[in-house]
């Protein structure tokens, strides 16, 4: 899926940056008044993060970058659809816990996500990716 073609250093600074930019949302989640997940699909930098993604998409394609991008960019949608469900659960009385246990565990996978890509960048390693 990805040709040996080496992405520039430029490219990886800048996936370390929307790294940064999606830790940045979960961290003021965490100390802030918002939620880890509202904070991740709704807050600037998160916002800033996925236009980045998809604007240099382009740029790390045949890359093990690229592997990365997709990472990013699942993890936001993936959030988003979640979210979406979880206000649907939300609407009546019986789907309330449902919802609030989803937003939880949703809320570890995103901090999960972040982490194990930011880890896996620094060492120059790939994402692993379920097949196209």
């Amino acid at each position: 899926m990805y040709a040996d073609r080496s992405p520039t250093s430029g490219m990886i600074r800048l996936t370390h940056l929307i790294y940064a930019l999606h830790a940045f949302a979960v961290f003021s989640g965490v100390i802030g008044s918002a939620t880890i997940i509202g904070s991740f699909v709704a807050s600037i930098p998160s916002l800033a993060a996925i236009v980045l993604n998809y604007w240099n998409r382009g740029a790390v394609r045949g890359t093990w970058l690229d592997s990365h991008f997709d990472w990013q960019i699942r993890t936001f949608w993936y959030t988003l659809a979640w979210v979406v469900i979880s206000v649907l659960l939300a609407v009546t009385l019986i789907g309330i816990p449902f919802a609030l246990v989803a937003l939880a565990i949703v809320s570890l996978w995103v901090i999960y996500r972040v982490v194990r890509g930011w880890w896996r960048l620094s060492g120059g390693l790939r994402m692993p990716m379920p097949p196209a």
